[in-house]
Parts: structure tokens; sequence; C-alpha cells
């Protein structure tokens, strides 16, 4: 048992079960020993690895896509380009490194800012970043982003880790689902006393067999809001940008996606408080609806047709001239992995966020 188990099993025995939420934000971010704060997670010595560590080719295309919406923003002076949740740091490397050869007029006149909440992965970010094109600066939210210029703004699995609530259907209706302690003390799943409003449940709940899970994440939303508030205020006449990658659904339904990575391979959800990595699948409908209500586009689209759609297969061929046949075979591994159907090409979605009256390819005009 982690000490950070024990700290839990002894709250919950102190003042009741908790929520789902407050379980996860405990074991990703609890100051002394929560996941994000305490371990290196990313790439093959960690627990998973994200798109922009599989190939630069990510990264590229991501900087193609934000340079396109600045263009079709009205190319707006002093533009703010940020990373939210940046990892390692290897996706901006990726993107400063293509729009210094792409776009150096946008790249000298932007600002670069890295909104991260962990001292650990700032430290890393900073080392990735020692000898990149541009400085960034480092903030720890976005209320602290300037307040003058368009924002151009970019999320890659930043809303999978932000803590959701769950729901379970019992004989008595929905219920709120707690973490709270079994017969020998130990961390179990349980129905609450909460009930959920019913129109935060999705379309199928009516109809969900007892036992069911439904997922709300009203924190991702909040967050979402605030976002598109910055990007909705930066120019009253058009201007600023987001994207955001993550593994999800766009038609909202029921089901536990609550997941626990360690190792690359899953694990008890409960086991390892602090030792995992949790998270659960985005519900893209809720985020492009929360974008929406400041008046912004929120169109979704597949990560595999985005990536295609951006000239991803061209970008491999290049990439690949004059390699050598086993370099060239690895970079159409890390194309099929991106964007194949089985792999990342589906379960992964993208959202842009701009304004109202702007289409930024790959992505079309809503009808």
């Amino acid at each position: 048992m982690t000490m950070l188990k024990d700290r839990i099993a002894a709250l919950i025995a102190a003042a009741g079960p908790i929520s789902v939420a407050d379980y996860m934000a405990l074991c990703l971010f609890d100051p002394a020993e929560g996941y994000y704060t305490t371990r290196e997670p990313f790439g093959a010595k960690g627990d998973f690895t994200t798109a922009p560590e599989i190939s630069q080719m990510f990264g590229e295309l991501c900087a193609v896509w934000l340079y396109a919406a600045w263009q079709a923003t009205g190319s707006p002076g002093r533009p703010l380009l940020a990373e939210i949740g940046p990892g390692r740091g290897t996706l901006m490397k990726d993107m400063l490194r293509t729009l210094a050869r792409l776009a150096p007029a946008f790249l000298a006149d932007a600002r670069v800012f890295m909104i991260e909440t962990s001292e650990r992965l700032t430290s890393i970010q900073k080392t990735t970043l020692a000898k990149a094109e541009a400085r960034p600066v480092w903030l720890s939210q976005v209320a602290d982003l300037p307040e003058d210029g368009p924002l151009f703004i970019v999320g890659n699995e930043l809303f999978d880790a932000v803590p959701i609530r769950q729901y379970v259907k019992t004989g008595s209706g929905w219920r709120e689902r707690v973490v709270g302690l079994n017969e020998d003390g130990g961390l179990a799943f349980m129905a609450g006393a909460g009930a959920p409003e019913a129109a935060l449940l999705p379309p199928d709940a009516a109809t969900a067999a007892e036992g069911a899970i439904a997922e709300i994440a009203p924190a991702r939303s909040a967050l979402m809001e605030e976002i598109a508030a910055r990007i909705a205020a930066r120019n009253p006449a058009g201007g600023g940008a987001g994207l955001f990658i993550d593994y999800g659904y766009a038609i909202p339904a029921t089901g536990d996606t609550l997941q626990a990575l360690q190792g690359h391979a899953y694990a008890d959800v409960l086991a390892d408080p602090g030792r995992a990595d949790l998270t659960a699948h985005v519900d893209f409908a809720a985020l492009a609806a929360a974008a929406r209500t400041k008046g912004l586009a929120a169109p979704v689209m597949e990560q595999g047709d985005f990536l295609l759609g951006l000239g991803l297969l061209e970008r491999a061929g290049r990439l690949g001239a004059n390699k050598s046949p086993a370099e060239q075979q690895a970079i159409r591994a890390a194309v099929e992995r991106l964007a194949g159907p089985g792999a990342m090409g589906r379960l992964f979605k993208v959202l842009a966020v701009t304004p109202s009256t702007v289409t930024v390819p790959p992505f079309r005009p809503a009808h």
C-alpha cells in the first residue's frame, strides 16, 4: 500500500466516501505524492507515449494548423502562442522549429507561453526548450496570460487528466459513484447519496441497465469555457484559435472509461494511488458546447483525418527521402500509429476552437 493510499483511506474513514473527481485529483496532483508531481510519465521509460513523442511530424502539422489559423483570422500582430499541459515540451519544440522555417516573421512577433502546474514537468520542459527558436514564459494557469494580443493555443492529451464525476444506475435511480472502504478497509467503488441533474446525463441514460455508468466532467467544461473566453476576448473583430487533441468520443453515451495506466499497461484504478496515471475518455460534444457558449465555432474531427488532411503522408515521404530502409519503416510505422484507424486515428479526436466566421482546413464550414 502506498502512503497516499493510506492517507486516502484515513480521509474516507474520518469523513466518509469521496467522489471519483476528488479521488482522481488526489492521485494525480497531490503535492507530495501525486502522479504528475512526482513521476516521469512520458515515453518508453514512463507509463504512456503521447503523439509528439511518436514522431516530430505531429508537432510540425500542429504548427502548420496554428499558422493557418493565424492567417485565417487576419494575421493579427503580437499573437500569444501557448501550449497548455505541455508534457515534456516536445510538441512545442517541434512547433517552434517548424514555425522558424515556415513563418519566421510570425514567430519573431509572437510571445510564447507554456501553461504548466507541475514544477517537476516545468523543469523538464525548460531543458527540452533550452535551445529552441523562441524563449517561452512559463505560467501556471490560463488567467495569467497577458491581456493583449490574440491567443493561439494548443493542448494535447490535456482534458483526459482533468477529473470527472461518475454516476451509477441503481434500483432507485442514478447515484453518484464514490470511493469508499470495503469490509477489509480497502478502497472500493460504491453508490453514494448524490443524484445528478437529469439534463446532464447522456441521451441513453433513461434506458440504461442497472449498474451502468455515466460520466460528467464539469471541470473540463469550465476549463474550456475559460480558454474560449480568452480567445473570444482577444480581438472582437476575430482573432485567436485553439486546437485540442485527446482520446474520446464525439457522441455522448453511458459507459465507464476511467482507467489507470502503469508501465504501458492497464492497471487497477484503486490499487496504487499516485503511482499510476488516471484518465477518462473526453466527451468532445461537451467541450464543443462549452466553446460555443462564448460565440465560437467548435468543429470536431478524427485525428487520422486531421493529420492526413494536413499532409501527413506527404511530410512522411519528404522525411523518409534518402533515409535507410529501417528509418523509412520507422516513419511508416509512426504514420500508422498516429493516423491508422486501428491505432490513434479514430480513437483520438481533434477540436478546433475559432471565431464563428473562421474555418481552418482540414475542418469544414458548419452547415
